[in-house]
């Protein structure tokens, strides 16, 4: 008896450190921040359908075919990576999949104003404009004209994408995953000169980060780092998910067996402390 009253002083207080020491430490190494806003309320709402027919058109009439490419539909970009990454700093995406990666209305506002949409507006301005031009529209009605657009942006793009593409379309431009053999599509020198410092590898971010943390850094890179010169990417929430998903076979790839190992763990050691205890006690019966 005198054995079980000490074994719940210890788990008595091991729980009281764990508990009150633990979370300390998660606060100061991980800062709360408010949660993944994936409406993106501090964009303006995009409030017209748009007519993907009229949008392909005006696709081509706003000249986004001369930085960007559809592969999908049998264009390739007008640059070569190297010409790209010297002319812009990181090379444009090609828009196959934007249509579903992204959400409509930060797609709406990239469009319109890059550096309020990407949350850049600190590092681009008047004497530094951002490598991508704001639409000013055709003519027309500029909201139908940009909800024209993106209507044939989500008429060309495929209902599912994988994992893997959507890391590569949202990701790759800037960050290499060498665990995946991925490497930057931006050539390294321009890159770094763009962003002001090279881009990390992302092979072991998820297990030094997190998927919480990357959860809202994706989302929003500024709540985590103020000033930094990353874009916020805009990802719907299925999309982001999938990123992070990828991220985690790549760098965690022994995640699910480990956590499967772990009830396993704990089983042995209850059924082990069961045995050691009847074991103890049928000894010190014969004793006395």
């Amino acid at each position: 008896m005198r054995e079980i009253k000490i074994l719940f002083v210890v788990i008595f207080f091991t729980a009281v450190v764990y508990w009150g020491v633990e979370p300390f430490a998660h606060s100061q190494m991980h800062p709360h921040v408010a949660p993944a806003d994936f409406k993106f309320s501090d964009l303006p709402r995009k409030t017209r359908q748009g007519d993907s027919t009229l949008g392909a058109t005006q696709f081509m009439d706003a000249g986004c075919i001369g930085c960007h490419g559809l592969k999908s539909q049998g264009m390739e970009a007008p640059m070569d990576a190297v010409t790209a990454s010297e002319t812009f700093g990181v090379v444009p995406p090609d828009l196959s999949t934007a249509g579903v990666l992204y959400d409509e209305n930060f797609l709406a506002e990239l469009i319109k104003n890059p550096t309020h949409a990407l949350k850049v507006e600190h590092k681009f301005n008047e004497t530094k404009l951002h490598p991508m031009t704001p639409f000013y529209g055709l003519g027309g009605d500029i909201e139908e004209e940009v909800a024209n657009i993106i209507a044939y942006l989500q008429s060309i793009a495929p209902t599912d994408v994988s994992k893997e593409i959507v890391y590569e379309d949202a990701c790759q431009r800037c960050h290499d995953l060498k665990y995946a053999n991925r490497y930057s599509a931006s050539e390294d020198e321009p890159l770094a000169k763009y962003m002001g410092t090279t881009p990390p590898d992302l092979s072991m971010m998820i297990r030094a980060k997190g998927a919480e943390y990357l959860e809202t850094f994706i989302n929003n890179p500024q709540k985590h780092l103020p000033g930094t010169s990353m874009p916020r990417v805009g990802l719907t929430q299925d999309s982001q998910e999938k990123v992070i998903s990828y991220l985690e076979e790549v760098g965690d790839r022994k995640k699910a067996e480990r956590e499967a190992l772990g009830p396993k763990v704990l089983g042995f050691m209850i059924i082990f402390t069961i045995l050691a205890y009847l074991w103890k006690i049928k000894i010190w019966r014969e004793v006395h």
